[in-house]
């Protein structure tokens, strides 16, 4: 909060609030349609882009049934995590082709467009529950 106002101030992120609400929209529906619990994570990722990735993963509530899509966009990193009951319903290749859909938008320089249709592309893979 800024000095003498009621009012938070606004968070210093890459995403404007529409973007989030985009995103909001398309995590809640990838979640529902599939029973899987998704997460994104966009910040700078440690050393091992992979094992950070990991790392994050399993402090997510639900490790087994969460997949998380880490991006790094100040390194050009973006790491998929599976759990292993996600992963049985969301195999390596389907998210290698979320991945490359993902990396086309952001080349473009469309993170959060990039993500929701990834997200998307992900849910699609896995089904319903």
């Amino acid at each position: 909060m800024t000095a003498g106002s009621a009012q938070p101030d606004v968070l210093n992120g890459p995403f404007t609030t529409r973007q989030l609400l985009r995103l909001d929209e398309a995590l809640r529906l990838a979640d529902s349609s599939t029973g899987l619990t998704f997460s994104i994570y966009v910040g700078d990722l440690d050393e091992s882009a992979r094992a950070s990735a990991e790392k994050l993963h399993g402090q997510l509530a639900d490790p087994p049934h969460s997949v998380l899509v880490a991006v790094s966009p100040n390194q050009r990193l973006l790491e998929i995590v599976t759990g292993g009951e996600a992963r049985r319903r969301l195999p390596d290749r389907a998210a290698k082709l979320a991945a490359l859909s993902m990396a086309a938008a952001f080349g473009g320089g469309d993170l959060a467009g990039g993500l929701v249709a990834g997200l998307a592309q992900l849910a699609d893979h896995a089904g319903r529950a």
